[in-house]
């Protein structure tokens, strides 16, 4: 490392012989960057023919016998090692006999698994699709199986109660092994064991009810075209049109959504927003009432207070009440903002309507036209500056820049389609191979529909030191160029990349030496941090200028006017809407962690005090149509603004200064020797508290107040 001028450390930029590291910035970086993985792709088709990836044990191509077939050896070789493990003599266990062989069959047995299910979401044929989701089914059934034997988790114990001397991370894992087994009630009586048992199947078939009521509601609202007032004509021709020339608004969140946000009448907006909130009423609010109570009653025969502290203690936040007071303090520390955001709104619609009460049917519409007044930004001519290309470039460099990573493309190995790429992932100092990763970006037919990070293998070190490497995926949804076009991106597709090839950096650079710690497989609270992190640099103008160029001319990036205009858009109104979701969070924490709560008056009370006196719409409730709490997410609402929170945090105190800082990048990635230093955010996995990571990254605890202030 050199010293710079001002005292901070920088990572050296000199370029070691050979290295991809690139000098320059903008369209000229991006242009080098290019050619560099051009070079490298033809090197790698003179070098090689189609051939399997050095290290990589996830399968590609198999036809739907050979899926079915896997999955038999998979459960098999399980079946085996699992019944080894549970033949050692309680007096005999030691780490070699019970600990290796489960967490070795893990880390072998994951990307074979993978191998059979990952076919369901990105497979051409619909054979492979039907095999790959009945393989899944064999999986989760075996998985979920050895997940309740007894025999295992004794030896497994009488191991624990042994004392035998492991590292932190051994003991870390052995701990997730009895815990995981105690949460399916093995450390109870078989009669409480049964009740467990019974108990969660009723939990699964009140969910499933739940949101099967959800998904065949049918209600609809009929409305005349003057009635839907400032709705688009495109909107209005997908609409179906009735007798009497009206036309029919369904409670589907497509429909609901343009209505509240474009529709200029009102009372329109008003009855769309009711009717949405009413939705299952009479059938999902006592469902969700029983599910409540069924929840409570398993999590107490597990030796919990309430069903918050059984889903909290497994992660970052641990305790409801650690929750509740993070809700809060939130929730107050944005009330001064939120009441300046929610006057403007009120008197834009003093000025539209007159004196008609501002209620909560009015926000997403005054919102969308402040924005329209106030930020110049025409999303629909932004992404002519996107084109997929161009971000991909500039993301690789980024991320090559900021982490000390080497990206290459592997021209001949096998995939299973043509738009398909294949990267390895070198550490730019010493060279070393850290993983590879699959890129899918581009929409067809039964494909998955959503961008995301699929782990295919995760990382692990074997008993005898052998270290095995990770492979991600990425998923997109992108349409493909068109006659010799580039395929433009919103610019949320280009806010969804950069989150997602954070994963993929998470997954890769994560050193962690057991499998169920590795990759993505940390806190739930936690895993979504870094991703979100990265997200910032869609916001800056430096990143935003090397990641864009007009499509016919990609050495003029967007303009800097257009990059404030981002950001301030960014943060507009942001203090009412996270208002909102606070709300629902509150409410969700609060049913999960008392008894007895009557669901329909906590709603009344909670909506006027989060929410700065507007009050509820009449007779809505959220508890009839808030899937994420009957399945998924309950008691962990939260989540989402904890991390996004902590990522601010992060993003503000280390990078907003230096957004291609590599020291600091490295501290974030923390790679180098050791597995566990003082300043590691990705490395660690699951082995270490995260928020002793992030408090030692940071310097100090973690805060909200500078989420706050950037609002």
């Amino acid at each position: 490392m050199e010293s710079e001028g001002n005292g901070e450390k920088k990572m050296s930029s000199k370029p070691k012989k050979g290295s991809n590291i690139i000098p320059l910035t903008g369209a000229a970086a991006l242009l080098t960057l290019a050619v560099s993985l051009a070079i490298t792709a033809i090197n790698n088709r003179r070098n090689s023919k189609k051939k399997d990836l050095r290290g990589c044990n996830f399968r590609v191509n198999l036809s739907a016998s050979e899926i079915l077939k896997l999955a038999d050896r998979i459960i098999a070789k399980s079946k085996e090692v699992h019944d080894a493990v549970a033949s050692v003599p309680l007096d005999k266990v030691t780490y070699k006999n019970v600990i290796s062989p489960l967490a070795e069959l893990e880390a072998q047995q994951f990307p074979l698994a993978q191998s059979c299910v990952v076919p369901k979401l990105v497979s051409t044929s619909d054979k492979v699709r039907k095999a790959s989701a009945e393989a899944e089914k064999k999986i989760d059934a075996h998985s979920s199986s050895c997940s309740k034997r007894e025999d295992v988790y004794l030896v497994v114990k009488a191991f624990a109660a042994k004392g035998e001397w492991m590292g932190p991370e051994a003991r870390h894992y052995v701990h997730c092994l009895i815990r995981d087994f105690e949460r399916n009630g093995l450390n109870l009586t078989a009669t409480k064991r049964e009740e467990v048992q019974r108990l969660r199947a009723q939990i699964d078939e009140l969910s499933f009810q739940y949101v099967q009521n959800l998904n065949d509601d049918s209600t609809y609202l009929l409305f005349r075209e003057n009635e839907l007032a400032g709705v688009p004509t495109e909107f209005l021709k997908t609409l179906e049109e009735v007798e009497n020339g009206t036309f029919k608004v369904t409670s589907k969140s497509h429909h609901v959504a343009a209505v509240l946000e474009l529709c200029k009448i009102g009372k329109t907006r008003r009855l769309v927003a009711m009717a949405y909130g009413k939705r299952c009423a009479n059938v999902n609010l006592s469902i969700m009432e029983d599910l409540v109570q069924v929840r409570h009653k398993f999590a107490r025969l597990l030796g919990y207070s309430h069903y918050a502290d059984y889903a909290l203690n497994l992660r970052m936040a641990k305790t409801s009440s650690k929750v509740l007071e993070f809700l809060e303090d939130l929730s107050s520390s944005l009330s001064n903002l939120a009441n300046k955001e929610l006057a403007v709104l009120k008197e834009l619609k003093k000025q539209e309507e007159g004196e008609l009460p501002f209620g909560v049917e009015d926000l997403l519409y005054y919102v969308k036209k402040v924005e329209q007044q106030d930020f110049d930004v025409d999303f629909g001519a932004l992404k002519q500056y996107f084109p997929v290309n161009l971000v991909l470039s500039g993301i690789f460099k980024i991320f090559q820049d900021l982490f000390g990573l080497r990206f290459e493309e592997i021209v001949d190995a096998d995939v299973w389609h043509s738009d398909v790429q294949v990267f390895s992932v070198f550490d730019l100092s010493s060279g070393e191979l850290l993983g590879y990763f699959y890129l899918d970006m581009y929409t067809r037919e039964g494909k998955y529909g959503q961008t995301c990070m699929v782990s295919l293998q995760n990382g692990s070190v074997e008993f005898s030191g052998t270290r095995q490497i990770p492979v991600a995926l990425l998923i997109s949804q992108l349409q493909k160029d068109i006659c010799g076009i580039s395929s433009l991106l919103r610019f949320s597709e280009v806010v969804s990349l950069f989150h997602e090839f954070g994963h993929v950096v998470q997954h890769l650079c994560n050193r962690a030496s057991f499998a169920r710690l590795s990759g993505l497989r940390v806190d739930p609270d936690f895993v979504e941090i870094p991703a979100q992190v990265l997200e910032n640099w869609c916001y800056e103008s430096f990143s935003l200028k090397l990641i864009s160029g007009f499509h016919q001319d990609i050495t003029k990036p967007i303009k800097d006017e257009i990059c404030k205009s981002l950001k301030r858009w960014r943060y507009s109104f942001s203090a009412l809407k996270l208002k909102q979701e606070v709300l629902c969070c509150l409410f969700d924490q609060i049913i999960h962690s008392a008894e007895n709560v009557d669901i329909v008056e906590l709603f009344k009370h909670l909506h006027p005090k989060v929410m700065l006196g507007l009050p509820m719409l009449e007779g809505t409730n959220p508890a009839s149509c808030f899937p994420r709490c009957a399945i998924g997410y309950e008691a962990a609402c939260y989540s989402r603004i904890w991390s996004e929170v902590f990522a601010a945090d992060i993003f503000t105190s280390k990078f907003r200064d230096g957004l291609l800082n590599q020291y600091v990048g490295m501290q974030f990635r923390t790679k180098l020797l050791l597995l566990f230093t003082s300043s590691e955010v990705l490395a660690p996995g699951g082995a270490k508290d995260p928020i002793e990571i992030l408090s030692d990254f940071l310097g100090r605890e973690p805060s909200i107040q500078t989420f706050i202030d950037n609002k």
